[in-house]
């Protein structure tokens, strides 16, 4: 067995119910049939208009940055965000940029990108999102 034959025996899981991994990964909302606000979790009733049915939806993969802090706490900053995403904001760890004030702006273009977590004792990945800087 070679190494890529290796990889294709690689066990992945989401680290949230909402990611879906796949050859390009995307994040899953729960939109509300009646007023359209979107969750990420699981409701029972919209906390905008009460309506109680949702329909799964898939969320854009890009977005612009409307909301940052550079988090000192930890072994290293890094930046959490939320991610204007075609209307649905996402709260999220921005990715590959340096955690400074000097680049990192509001209205900045990024992209969903997802990386590992690390594996428990089986082997099994456990993948998570972020948002990285457009290309």
């Amino acid at each position: 067995m070679n190494e890529s034959d290796n990889t294709a025996l690689i066990k992945q899981i989401p680290f949230v119910d909402y990611l879906v991994l796949g050859e390009e990964p995307y994040l899953m909302a729960n939109e509300c049939n009646q007023c359209q606000a979107r969750y990420f979790d699981r409701r029972n009733a919209c906390s905008c208009c009460f309506g109680d049915q949702f329909t799964k939806v898939k969320v854009a993969s890009s977005g612009v940055v409307t909301s940052f802090t550079i988090v000192e706490m930890g072994p290293v900053p890094y930046v959490s965000a939320v991610v204007d995403c075609d209307g649905t904001p996402v709260r999220c760890t921005l990715i590959g940029v340096d955690p400074t004030p000097e680049k990192v702006q509001l209205g900045m273009s990024v992209e969903l990108t997802t990386y590992s977590m690390g594996e428990d004792s089986e082997g099994t990945e456990a993948i998570a999102f972020g948002f990285t800087p457009a290309q």
